[in-house]
């Protein structure tokens, strides 16, 4: 069909279009636009400047790839009824975009207009693109940075708060949810990024807590700074809250993109693949010299990971909390894996309350959106003492267990060193449902220690030898020989190879291949019950 030629073009329709009606209205559609991009008046930008912060615009210029943004509700502003000032976008900018050409979506705070507090609209903005990001399957990343609730528009906030959280609960396990904490975050808006998959923070300006240092003193006397209760350092390093954290805003917007680059954009996809640069038959000699004389010497659990995964690149979860495990992200022939491994350098890699929850959260998301799970395994136990008790051990170790029992992606485990007891068979056991389990020749499968089982096995013998100290050292030997090695395990299958840790690197690639079309059927239930 031939073009209609009396479509006006080039030039004059532009001059056309300039002289038509519609000017006026597109000149004021330009003017409210404009408005809406420097909402904030200038003495709160001139602050926000002056703590070193990024505007809420600038974070998603950083964030997503130049060009990609596509904004939604820009000309939404409040409709209650007492408000005097009603700026566009109502202190948040929503929308999409891409990071690395895949799509997300994204929300910043703007603390340059009524403090970033939530409101009525603010509210609607944020509950709409949570419902795109869930209803298209793309990641959802908020950037946060506001005061919580608004105070004049009362419980219409609180009803706001409580739209995101529940669609926080509806998105979990659907598509990867990230939080960045950029300025203050406290009362009730801390629980929307407690219930999202990963907590960025930056050192010295991102602050979570229920309630401040002047309550906290009021009500218990307690003095405490702003950064002790909850800034960066003590949220990642003693209560767990913040998985990542950074010297600066660049740095931590760097960290989301490269995390986004190990996760799958929704549950029903893989993680993204890389075409690797690391040779997939590349021997790992280095390992055989990394493993001590002693079998009471430590060593570094990350030198192992590095020495096995591509490139030796790994990204790791809650670097500086509980870190008797090490948990992160990392790639095996180009493909993103999790990986958990206990870590001898910190209390002998004991399983405690604080490591079993990490890891616990850790196999969990990465069951959730179908990461494979590499354990290494140099296990002593559980740590023992009334504190481990009476804070339920028991539990908490139990939310480990049932994250790898209830996990359906691939499982491999390598067993390097110790497997005592209970906690070996936590720690991804053939007993629980690993699908290949790995053992090194220095490997120690056993219900405790050679001098623990020693002495409660032969206690009467050594007592009653004429040299209980001699006595005590052979049965010790003797302890070792039968029990601290790999080879009773490999008899009856509960490993299924002894190999020389120089050839992890190609068993792992290979079993994660072979795996890679791996189905179960789970009975039909609603939902299990762990023990939180």
């Amino acid at each position: 069909m031939a073009r209609n030629s009396s479509l006006p073009i080039g030039p004059a329709s532009l001059a056309a279009v300039s002289d038509s009606p519609l000017q006026s209205k597109l000149d004021d559609l330009a003017r409210r636009k404009e408005e809406a991009r420097n909402a904030g008046p200038e003495r709160s930008v001139l602050r926000q400047r002056e703590k070193g912060k990024m505007l809420a615009r600038e974070r998603i210029d950083y964030l997503l790839d130049e060009g990609s943004f596509h904004e939604l509700d820009m000309l939404a502003r409040t409709r209650h009824a007492d408000a005097t000032d009603r700026p566009y976008t109502d202190g948040i900018i929503t929308g999409w975009g891409t990071v690395d050409g895949r799509k997300v979506f994204v929300y910043s705070q703007d603390f340059t207009i009524n403090g970033g507090s939530l409101g009525e609209v603010f509210a609607e903005k944020v509950h709409k693109v949570m419902d795109l990001a869930t209803s298209v399957g793309a990641p959802l990343i908020g950037l946060n940075d506001g005061a919580g609730a608004r105070i004049p528009e009362g419980v219409v906030s609180l009803d706001g708060y409580g739209g995101i959280f529940y669609r926080n609960v509806q998105a979990s396990g659907v598509i990867p949810q990230i939080s960045v904490i950029l300025g203050p975050c406290a009362g009730g808006a801390v629980y929307s990024p407690a219930m999202t998959d990963f907590i960025f923070m930056v050192r010295e300006t991102s602050h979570m807590f229920i309630t401040g240092p002047d309550v906290v003193k009021t009500v218990t006397g307690e003095e405490v700074t702003l950064e002790e209760l909850g800034g960066a350092g003590s949220h990642s390093s003693k209560s767990g809250v913040a998985t990542h954290v950074s010297p600066n805003e660049e740095a931590v917007l760097d960290e989301v993109k490269y995390l986004l680059s190990f996760l799958p954009s929704n549950n029903l996809e893989e993680g993204p693949a890389v075409e690797p640069e690391d040779d997939p038959a590349r021997l790992c000699p280095e390992l055989a010299d990394l493993m001590p004389e002693s079998p009471n010497m430590p060593y570094d659990m990350k030198a192992v990971i590095s020495a096995v995964v591509d490139d030796g690149e790994f990204m790791e979860y809650h670097a500086a909390w509980a870190q008797s495990i090490v948990c992160g992200f990392a790639r095996l022939d180009g493909r993103p894996v999790g990986i958990v491994g206990n870590q001898p350098m910190f209390f002998a890699g004991v399983l405690d309350i604080d490591s079993s929850s990490k890891a616990a959260r850790f196999v969990r998301t990465c069951d959730a959106f179908n990461l494979p799970i590499v354990t290494f395994v140099d296990v002593p136990g559980f740590l023992p003492g009334v504190d481990q008790e009476y804070g339920g051990i028991i539990r908490h170790g139990a939310k480990l267990l049932y994250a790898y029992c209830e996990a359906t992606v691939p499982r491999i485990q390598v067993i390097t060193r110790k497997a005592y007891g209970g906690a070996y068979v936590v720690m991804d056991s053939k007993s629980i449902g690993s699908d290949l389990s790995y053992a090194w020749p220095s490997a120690e499968l056993a219900v405790m220690g050679p001098e623990g089982a020693t002495d409660i096995v032969y206690r009467r013998e050594i007592q009653s030898a004429s040299d209980p100290v001699a006595r005590r050292t052979e049965l010790i030997d003797e302890y070792k020989e039968r029990f601290a090695n790999p080879w009773i395990a490999a008899e009856r299958g509960y490993v299924d190879d002894v190999i020389d840790p120089a050839e992890t690197r190609v068993k792992l690639i290979a079993g994660l291949e072979m795996l890679r079309s791996k189905q179960e059927d789970l009975p039909k239930r609603k939902h299990g019950n762990v023990p939180l």
